[in-house]
């Protein structure tokens, strides 16, 4: 066959497949990769309900068990709402001038997206729903910053706006194509996106709200182990989707980021229970599923990019820094960041931004750093990342509690809060007395 005539048919098939979205679409995209997302985006949706909103919900006193449980619920709703208005297109579409910031309005009401579209191997639809589930957990871990407190009015409220003056810039900056991306910024899953904008979220928001009533002296005790260990389960599990799944495809880099996500989370949890061990004489359960989240939440940057012995390092990294990140801000700062948002979450995402840096090394085992980066540049994109991100992250939420709270008023009274959130804001009781 001729150069001439190869071409034209070429050329045919080009306009047989333009004149047939969906032909194009069978053509470009690949069920294997389609079908490992559809499952990694249910996993996802699964660690905030009912994984993070278990977690939670046995972490607190008994009163305010389903204000917590109703919180997340309602984030989840709320979140998805916005995220079909204005979020999806603010994250990802091309923002023209502002591009480097945020994404413009172009897709708002996913004006653009089909039945047809593609993203990548993957039919849009399907990156749009798990691009979601990453939105709506972001702002339901910021509820253990501010639990067992916050009206449930202004959460609703709070959340909407810090979704979108924080979390969708923040996705944009790093994930759609903004100013980080332009850098090399390494986030395979959300160290950056996710935990540290979460965590400093959280410790605004203790610090703005105050402490619990009685914080620190009287004891504030999870009342329910039980379902904060089976939280933890759900969430370990379903991190598989959110690490592995940032792959967008079936095949060795989300086998990779499968394996080193539970490497790290069991030497987290391992690490944290020997230094309980050693330094109180008993491990706990409380403290076990706490280092397996440290140990989640920092390898959660880094997943795509290190080996099994990198993240075998970052977990234990992780269990102590996070060890005594917690007891530093409860214990000497005294401040009552109530689920430990920010020494789990913030603390473990800047340390796992940091690290990808360094194990992203292919002398460590790591992938390999991209064309015309060594490990000192790399190193200095990370932590120009994570500063630009712990800054703008904190007066960003700053602001928004203040609107919050000169509309609504961010606390419930002293006797709401000594009744509980459950009867004060809901009517409703989580057990029957």
């Amino acid at each position: 066959m001729s150069i001439s005539e190869s071409l034209r048919r070429r050329l045919a098939g080009a306009m047989i497949l333009g004149l047939s979205p969906a032909l194009a679409l069978a053509d470009s995209v690949d069920s294997g990769d389609t079908a490992w997302i559809l499952t990694s985006t249910a996993l996802v949706l699964f660690m905030t309900l009912p994984g993070l909103s278990l977690f939670y919900g046995g972490l607190v006193r008994s009163k305010n068990v389903l204000s917590v449980l109703m919180q997340c619920f309602m984030i989840a709703c709320a979140v998805t709402i916005i995220w079909i208005f204005v979020g999806y297109s603010m994250a990802f579409a091309d923002g023209g001038g502002m591009n480097a910031w945020v994404g413009g309005l172009s897709n708002a009401f996913l004006g653009e997206v089909t039945r047809e579209s593609v993203s990548g191997t993957l039919p849009e639809t399907v990156f749009v729903m798990f691009q979601l589930t990453f939105a709506i957990i972001t702002p339901a871990l910021i509820v253990g910053g501010f639990a067992e407190r916050m009206k449930f009015s202004s959460m609703l409220l709070f959340s909407a706006l810090w979704v979108l003056v924080v979390y969708f810039p923040v996705c944009h900056w790093v994930w759609g194509g903004g100013w980080l991306a332009e850098m090399g910024v390494l986030d395979y899953a959300g160290g950056i996106v996710v935990h540290i904008t979460a965590g400093v979220a959280s410790l605004v928001a203790a610090l703005v709200m105050g402490n619990r009533n009685g914080f620190p002296g009287t004891p504030m005790m999870p009342h329910n182990m039980t379902m904060t260990v089976t939280g933890a389960g759900m969430l370990w599990v379903g991190w598989f989707g959110f690490n592995a799944g940032s792959a967008l495809g079936a095949g060795g880099d989300a086998g990779m980021a499968m394996l080193v996500t539970h490497v790290s989370a069991a030497c987290g949890a391992f690490t944290w229970a020997v230094l309980e061990w050693i330094k109180y004489g008993k491990p706990s359960a409380l403290g076990t599923v706490t280092g397996m989240v440290a140990g989640l939440g920092t390898i959660t940057p880094a997943s795509g990019y290190v080996g099994p012995m990198g993240a075998l390092v970052i977990g234990v990294s992780a269990g102590v820094i996070c060890f005594y990140a917690t007891a530093f801000i409860k214990q000497s700062l005294k401040i009552d960041d109530s689920l430990d948002v920010f020494p789990v979450h913030g603390v473990g995402g800047m340390l796992g931004t940091l690290l990808a840096g360094v194990f992203v090394s292919a002398e460590l085992g790591g992938a390999g750093f991209a064309e015309g980066m060594t490990m000192g540049s790399q190193v200095g994109v990370q932590l120009t990342g994570i500063v630009a991100t712990i800054v703008y992250t904190a007066v960003a939420t700053f602001v928004v509690l203040k609107i919050v709270g000169a509309v609504l008023g961010l606390r419930v009274d002293d006797d709401a809060e000594t009744q509980g959130l459950d009867i004060s804001q809901h009517e409703e009781r989580g057990y029957i007395l």
